[in-house]
């Protein structure tokens, strides 16, 4: 039974770090939000695997139902064609910007994983109730209730946006067709 666990885990890592190269080596934007979403299934399938169903269920809904959704929208309002200019100014400095983003990440994980390296051998016993949605709405509703409603009005914010920059788009192409 512990190697059909280890195989699924190892087939949902797979897929997610093959997802992610997809959306960031992708040149048609559509591919890389379907990475994305293979990243975003593979991350809720490890999910299930911890027996953390509702963050499962969670995954899916927000990312996979909604926020690829909309970055899907995005391309279709923009064209599947677009694309960025191909313009070589500023090259050093996204390079100096991405290197720099790079080192800070690794030193971060790092930082993150080095506590677990000293526990490695050790099982680590958890309530019950871990991953349950009554645990998880207990956390979210009480320890962590300002960061869900800082993100919940950060959402609100990007879905105004969006309908700005639509209806804005909209009423120039009118304008044009009407000058026309």
């Amino acid at each position: 039974m512990a190697t059909i666990s280890l195989i699924y885990f190892y087939a949902c890592a797979l897929a997610a770090i093959v997802g992610a190269l997809v959306t960031v080596a992708a040149k048609n934007p559509i591919r890389g939000a379907m990475g994305l979403m293979v990243t975003v299934l593979s991350a809720a399938g490890i999910f299930v695997a911890l027996h953390a169903h509702f963050l499962a269920a969670i995954q899916l809904i927000v990312y996979a139902g909604a926020i690829v959704v909309l970055f899907i929208f995005v391309i279709m309002l923009l064209g599947p064609s677009a694309t960025s200019s191909r313009d070589a100014r500023g090259r050093f400095t996204r390079a100096f910007g991405g290197s720099l983003f790079l080192l800070v990440s690794v030193a971060a994980m790092y930082l993150v994983i080095r506590p677990a390296w000293n526990h490695a051998y050790r099982l680590q016993e958890y309530p019950a109730d871990f991953g349950t949605i009554d645990a998880m709405g207990k956390i979210l509703f009480t320890d962590y209730l300002v960061p869900f409603e800082l993100s919940s009005a950060l959402l609100m914010i990007a879905i105004i946006a969006a309908v700005a920059v639509a209806r804005s788009k909209h009423q120039s192409d009118r304008t044009s067709k009407e000058a026309a």
